[in-house]
């Protein structure tokens, strides 16, 4: 049963879930980050923590390593498969370097072992909360040029990608068999679309869409 509110927090207010079996651990740790003013959500197993209600706040997991059924680890795995992007802080009473080594490399923020120290766990969870902004930050502002990128027609597209490369007007005329004032045309058509001031704005906008993009190849009209 879950033992926090139910209701959701403002999408401003931080929020650290808790998995861990023990019901001490969960109360203390729960007191803990409310101390420093964090809104905490605890859970007994993994599958009360998916039946969660999900919000739209920074977060992260502060995760036991042993758990009845799958293990912490396992269930790390298990939320890369679901595509569930949440920085975790893992914690146990039973860890070893195998299992810190897994756990990092699999990218959790960190791995302390029981009893822990309350500075190191908030420092954690300081990293873990920084990184799960920076995260949204990102998806929030790749998701708004996505919406003008896909109003682009394929040539201004091709154009897009042969500009970001650093080819002039003349170059790209060359690359795509066309008039180097089509090309301007274009040019101008996309960076308008795209809200871009200039070449660097578009090659950061370009960064951004990293796997949209395709290869600029020369072609026949």
């Amino acid at each position: 049963m879950k033992e926090s509110a139910a209701t959701n927090p403002p999408d401003e207010q931080s929020v650290v879930y808790v998995v861990d079996d023990d019901a001490d651990v969960r109360e203390g740790l729960k007191a803990l980050l409310q101390s420093v003013s964090l809104h905490c959500e605890t859970f007994a197993s993994t599958r009360e923590f998916l039946r969660r209600d999900p919000v739209e706040a920074a977060s992260c997991l502060i995760l036991d390593v042993r758990l009845p059924g799958p293990s912490g680890l396992d269930f790390q795995a298990e939320l890369a498969e679901r595509h569930i992007d949440i920085p975790i802080i893992f914690i146990t009473g039973h860890g070893d370097i195998r299992m810190s080594v897994r756990a990092i490399k699999n990218g959790a923020v960190e791995f302390l072992t029981k009893p822990v120290r309350e500075q190191d766990l908030l420092d954690a969870v300081r990293v873990a909360l920084e990184q799960d902004r920076a995260r949204r930050e990102h998806e929030r502002r790749r998701g708004e040029l996505m919406s003008r990128f896909v109003l682009l027609s394929e040539r201004e597209r091709e154009v897009m990608s042969f500009v970001v490369r650093g080819l002039l007007n003349k170059q790209i005329a060359g690359e795509m068999k066309l008039s180097e004032v089509t090309v301007k045309v274009h040019r101008h058509k996309l960076m308008r679309k795209l809200s871009a001031k200039s070449v660097p704005d578009l090659v950061r906008m370009a960064e951004l869409l990293r796997g949209e993009m395709k290869e600029p190849a020369g072609r026949e009209c």
